[in-house]
């Protein structure tokens, strides 16, 4: 998977590595704790320029990219620990044009299996 240029620096520097490593960690590589963390994140969007961003956007995003790659219901419930079905729906985002693509591969799965027309002849 390719990366932006600014978020492979900083799992190549700032993050552990491997597929289960904390992206975000202290600044002696420790885990982030709640009395430091919003110093720490408050930092991060004044020197990325992103603003009024919270931490809990991050999961949503993840989320609803998670979602509209094709990840079930369960399987959201799954990532975000979320034990009702509730829960996990408030968390998903309606994606601009998600719909026409939902639209378009049922129309694809219905063409797939429909009959042509019979001829004159009931050929």
């Amino acid at each position: 998977m390719a990366f932006p240029a600014s978020l492979a620096h900083h799992l190549a520097e700032h993050a552990e590595a491997g597929r289960t490593g904390l992206v975000f960690v202290g600044a002696r590589g420790g885990i982030l704790r709640r009395n430091n963390f919003r110093r720490i994140w408050l930092r991060a969007l004044t020197t990325t320029g992103l603003g009024d961003v919270h931490f809990h956007d991050l999961r949503h995003t993840g989320n609803t990219l998670a979602a509209t790659g094709g990840a079930t219901t369960r399987e959201l419930m799954h990532r975000m620990g979320h034990s009702s079905v509730r829960a996990a729906l408030i968390s998903q985002h309606l994606v601009n044009g998600r719909d026409h693509e939902i639209a378009d591969y049922v129309d694809g799965q219905i063409r797939k299996v429909k009959r042509p027309p019979r001829g004159p002849s009931g050929t």
